[in-house]
């Protein structure tokens, strides 16, 4: 039986590596592994030309696709990018906000309203801080150039919001000037590295995302894995196999990155980071599959339902594409 060619965009993660240097294989599929370290130009030629057979994709965007129907993708429960993000709320200090509470009614960039980053910090803000953003202008642009943050093609939000684009200048630089008070999203702006005004709202962030984590057990989404429909539809093994193939390519990067002979990550103090992330997240920092992600899925299907992204909450399960005989393999 001949094998399927398929192609695959993504940025180059350890998670991912295994299947870029053919270490890891997938069954029935010849994989065209197209590294795209632009996730942003990623979404925007999958989403606007359907242009790769399957690639990472924004968890906001698929979501929202998925709950106004038709939606030309599917997606397999496979998060190649998730990050926590307090550290990436950033004010001006010159504005007077020292709380969280302080930015309601305030003038925030982002690069775009709707990426999942936003999403899951307007989350915790709101949820977490009691923060009531209803009043805040919202200013879109880059982060760190003039211009729009890519060419996005989302579907339209269902619940009115005050959003304004500035072009003119990044988002970086009308923080500097004051222009705006505070910054949010997947992008820190270069400011905070030589503006001593510029700072982050919580200075000691990863004290405070692992109190998160610890209360909650939510480890931010970001992206996921999306397949085109009409393939799928054509091939519904292509599921199992993506599926498969990805879960045992981050099983692989797990054990490389464990290899602490020879430091697979420039970081000095990684078998630190090593240990401390098994006693966190009881051995794997980065599970893949619904249930072992289901407070996370869900608190991200609530943050868009109240941020007025889709219309109703669906039913976790019926996001994903079935899998079958997923592997639980442990390299050694």
């Amino acid at each position: 039986m001949s094998r399927l060619s398929l192609s695959f965009a993504c940025a180059a993660y350890d998670r991912v590596v295994p299947l870029l240097t053919g270490e890891v294989g997938m069954d029935g599929i010849d994989l065209n592994f197209i590294v795209m370290e632009d996730q942003r130009q990623t979404f925007d030629r999958m989403a606007g030309g359907l242009e790769f057979d399957a690639c990472e994709m924004s968890s906001a965007e698929i979501i929202m696709n998925h709950c106004r129907g038709d939606s030309p993708f599917v997606a397999i429960p496979v998060f190649v990018s998730r990050v926590f993000r307090h550290g990436f709320v950033i004010v001006n200090k010159r504005s007077g906000i020292k709380t969280p509470r302080d930015l309601e009614r305030r003038r925030i960039g982002v690069p775009l309203f709707t990426m999942s980053a936003a999403v899951w910090i307007r989350g915790f803000l709101q949820h977490e801080y009691n923060v009531d953003l209803s009043e805040v202008t919202w200013v879109q642009g880059a982060a760190n150039s003039a211009g729009s943050h890519g060419h996005p093609n989302v579907p339209a939000l269902l619940k009115p919001a005050r959003i304004v684009d500035r072009l003119d200048k990044s988002l970086s630089q009308q923080l500097e000037d004051g222009d705006i008070d505070a910054m949010i999203g997947g992008l820190l702006p270069d400011s905070l590295f030589h503006n001593p005004d510029v700072v982050r709202l919580f200075p000691d962030y990863v004290k405070v995302e692992k109190a998160y984590y610890a209360k909650t057990k939510l480890f931010p989404i970001m992206h996921l894995v999306a397949i085109r429909r009409d393939l799928y539809e054509r091939y519904p093994f292509v599921a199992t196999s993506l599926y498969d193939g990805l879960f045992r390519a981050k099983e692989r990067a797990l054990v490389n990155m464990r290899s602490l002979g020879a430091l697979r990550c420039m970081l000095p103090w990684l078998p630190d980071h090593v240990e401390e992330g098994d006693r966190i997240f009881n051995g794997d920092p980065w599970p893949y599959g619904i249930e072992a992600n289901r407070p996370s899925l869900e608190a991200l299907v609530t943050y868009l339902h109240e941020q007025g992204m889709i219309a109703f909450k669906p039913k976790i399960e019926d996001i994903f594409a079935p899998t079958f005989g997923a592997p639980m393999v442990k390299y050694t």
